[in-house]
């Protein structure tokens, strides 16, 4: 996987800063005030920075760039404004003004005793990710630098949803064609951060390194290819996670019949991955009933005989942004070894129009035993999580459940791509989840249900149908979940189908995957399901 950047903690001292290259950064609590030891010919270029309109136009958390400053060794120098009082999003952004532009070389950050460094390395280490693992460096003419052996095109998938170039994945233990060709992003080149308190600085950004982590898993799993990440490769990366110390296991074919499932097998039918279920536990609560997080993953859907249309359907590789999310967490949790109990489960499969795929019209039974007419096979997030949900309740008897899906379009007409959909049967439980998520600069926005719904989604044939049509999309949705999560069970479920994959670059990401999610249900475990002491 794509790891975060290195991150040391030294303490503050500029002896010998003339001399050292690469680049470095100093946070600034307010114009004039820099550390000591910088050289006279930087002072007096830093003096001159600050009494011009560029540093006036500065706001807090950004930073004004000086390119081969005088009195410095360094390639570049970044003033960043960072105020004494800032809160946690102003110096998570005042990171990512560092992360984003570094280099190859290595970055020096003058932090003084900013009380807020470890949010600024976390927010650097968010922004610095790159996903390059399948560019490789060319020449002018396009080829392969002499002595380098030019990429192979991957390969397909086999008949039983192995996938050859899953060898690029952690989890398989060796590299494919494409990863022994040299990745064309520029290598990250390791940070230091100077700080009056070192040790208590690392300390205190040791759990969002963790945090970083777990982003970065959910990222890389959402920007794989479909061919790379097929169901099996999914389950192979995330039974890797034992070594972490989780106890994961994988529910194949066989099982979720013998169980019931017969609404996720459906979705997955005309697929050749076969569909599977992941469970990942990981206990630090004693004898507390867990958290479950339940996650939608279609590693790729097509709508099936429902078809999508072709533009834009290359994006579909995101449409297991839940369990990425799920998985993400699960990372992060082992790694600062949280003293909570929480259960992920992940429904994988691929929506696949094929011979034996479920046809508009079917009726399938839910592992709860009611039965659901499929209108549309594009509808299919929901019949996955439909039978996740109820075995989540029926083997774990959580405390709380929370469910995360790209479920609907219908989110990002309603929301855009500010903020995930958030629907719930318990108003404090879903304010604890909208409190987490402003803790951690993550947008969401609490949307209705209610009984009308439900006659959207009432079938001639069957107890209920898979969609109400256009009206409410989203809503219709969620409103057919909460039929599968028991009434005395509080119950969150975040459509993230705008937030997962956004447009444009974010706060802390680069365009891509921006791993929404993974910070707010650690916030959530944290603040709601973690002992204390």
């Amino acid at each position: 996987m794509t790891h975060p950047v290195e991150i040391s903690f030294t303490a503050m001292d500029a002896a010998g800063l003339a001399e050292r290259p690469g680049r470095v950064a100093i946070l600034v609590p307010k114009a004039g005030r820099l550390p000591g030891g910088l050289p006279r010919a930087t002072r007096e270029a830093l003096a001159r920075a600050f009494a011009s309109e560029a540093w006036k136009a500065v706001k807090p958390g950004k930073a004004l760039e000086l390119a081969f400053p005088a009195g410095l060794k360094a390639e570049a120098l970044q003033l960043v404004l960072l105020p004494a009082n800032a809160d946690v999003a102003t110096a998570r952004a005042a990171g990512a003004s560092i992360g984003a532009k570094l280099g190859k070389a290595e970055t020096l950050v003058l932090a003084g005793n900013h009380a807020r460094a470890a949010e600024v390395a976390l927010g650097l280490a968010l922004r610095a990710y790159d996903f390059s693992a399948y560019k490789t460096r060319k020449t002018g003419d396009g080829a392969a630098p002499e002595g380098e052996a030019p990429a192979e095109p991957a390969a397909s998938t086999s008949r039983t949803g192995a996938a050859e170039d899953a060898r690029l994945s952690d989890a398989a233990g060796g590299p494919g064609p494409v990863a022994d060709a040299a990745p064309a992003g520029t290598p990250r080149g390791r940070v230091v951060f100077m700080h009056k308190d070192p040790e208590a600085l690392g300390r205190a950004a040791a759990d969002g390194a963790a945090v970083a982590e777990g982003v970065f898993f959910t990222r890389d799993l959402v920007n794989e290819p479909a061919n790379v990440l097929t169901t099996s490769d999914f389950a192979d990366r995330l039974l890797a996670m034992r070594e972490l110390g989780l106890e994961v296991e994988v529910l194949e074919e066989d099982e979720l019949a013998r169980l019931g499932m017969r609404a996720l097998l459906a979705v997955g039918q005309g697929s050749e991955s076969p569909s599977k279920v992941v469970v990942m536990r990981w206990n630090g609560g004693g004898e507390a009933a867990p958290l479950a997080l339940v996650g939608k993953g279609v590693v790729f859907d097509t709508g099936g005989i429902s078809i999508k249309p072709a533009a834009g359907m290359e994006e579909m590789t995101m449409d297991m942004g839940g369990a990425g999310v799920v998985a993400g967490v699960m990372r992060a949790l082992a790694l600062r070894r949280a003293r909570a109990n929480v259960v992920g489960l992940v429904g994988l499969v691929e929506n696949m129009p094929d011979g034996r795929a479920q046809r508009p019209g079917d009726i399938v039974r839910s592992m709860k035993g009611d039965t659901i007419e499929v209108v549309n096979t594009d509808a299919e997030g929901r019949l996955v999580l439909a039978d996740v949900l109820w075995y989540a309740q029926e083997r774990f008897k959580p405390a709380a459940v929370v469910d995360l899906a790209t479920l609907t379009g219908a989110v990002i007409i309603a929301l855009g791509h500010e903020n995930a959909g958030v629907f719930s049967n318990d108003d404090a439980f879903a304010t604890q989840v909208l409190n987490a998520a402003r803790a951690e600069g993550e947008g969401a926005w609490r949307l209705p249900l209610g009984p009308g719904y439900d006659k959207l989604i009432d079938s001639r044939l069957a107890d209920v149908k898979n969609t109400g049509g256009r009206p409410a999309g989203s809503i219709t949705a969620a409103q057919f979940l909460r039929r599968f999560v028991r009434e005395d069970v509080p119950w969150v479920h975040l459509d993230i189908a705008g937030v997962a994959l956004p447009p444009a670059e974010t706060a802390l990401a680069p365009k891509g995957a921006s791993g929404w999610g993974v910070m707010t249900l650690d916030r959530l475990v944290r603040d709601r399901f973690e002992k204390q002491g």
